[in-house]
């Protein structure tokens, strides 16, 4: 079984020309960076994994395209940013392509038909072609979920944000390095993108369903502000919205 490549010239093409198929949602799904690369640990990252398979199966079922980053740092460190980890070869000690490290993990393998391009910087939109993939599909929601909460997703919902599409993030198929860094730039997220939905996988599965549900709908700005001592209370507000 094979996945399209965002480096086929085709692909935008070949989604527009599927008038009979059952692709008509203006959604698409992005799942960031849930590469086999272990240099680091990722709390929660084997949950995140379990509630991913369903949603993805969900939104095949329903034609919502799929899109999966892959960040790949050259091996031969050209065009690496400014102070990238090296190993003692030189090569660059994550995410290097001279390795299976940048594939996708085999429990969310990309399927038949879902798109797979590469990154090199944190933003899946910085240097990519996804936004030209995006307006191609028709695509004006995008749903988001991978990791690191606080960087590769942070940056790329907020540059989302700035290109104007509708974005929902789903908490738990998110991960960071500690569970502070993760919900620490969720209520970030969640007090400046002003139209940000926010889900865990089975409510968003509900929603698929057409059953009911519960969500963080954005509403204020700085909604959860919060002073140091407070954070935890500021947690704990986002979760209970988040009916968790």
């Amino acid at each position: 079984m094979t996945y399209e490549t965002a480096s086929s010239s085709e692909i935008i093409k070949m989604r527009l020309d599927k008038e009979n198929s059952v692709m008509k949602s203006d959604r698409a799904f992005l799942l960031i960076d849930m590469q086999k690369e272990d240099g680091f640990s990722v709390e929660g990252f084997n949950a995140a994994v379990e509630k991913a398979g369903p949603l993805l199966d969900a939104l095949r079922k329903q034609g919502i395209p799929i899109l999966y980053s892959k960040h790949v740092n050259r091996a031969d460190g050209v065009g690496l940013p400014g102070g990238e980890p090296l190993d003692p070869s030189g090569k660059p000690a994550t995410y290097c392509s001279a390795t299976n490290k940048v594939d996708i993990i085999d429990a969310l393998s990309p399927q038949a038909g879902d798109i797979v391009f590469e990154k090199n910087r944190y933003s899946c939109f910085f240097q990519s072609n996804l936004d030209q993939l995006l307006k191609g599909l028709g695509v004006k929601h995008l749903v988001i979920g991978g990791v690191l909460t606080d960087v590769c997703v942070m940056t790329t919902v907020f540059d989302a944000y700035f290109r104007d599409y509708q974005v929902t993030l789903i908490e738990d198929i998110c991960g960071a390095t500690t569970e502070a860094a993760h919900y620490s730039s969720l209520l970030l997220m969640a007090n400046w993108v002003y139209d940000l939905e926010m889900f865990t996988s089975e409510q968003f599965l509900r929603s698929l369903r057409g059953e009911e549900f519960s969500a963080f709908k954005a509403a204020i700005p700085d909604e959860f502000a919060h002073t140091p001592d407070k954070l935890g209370d500021a947690i704990k507000k986002l979760r209970t919205k988040l009916n968790k």
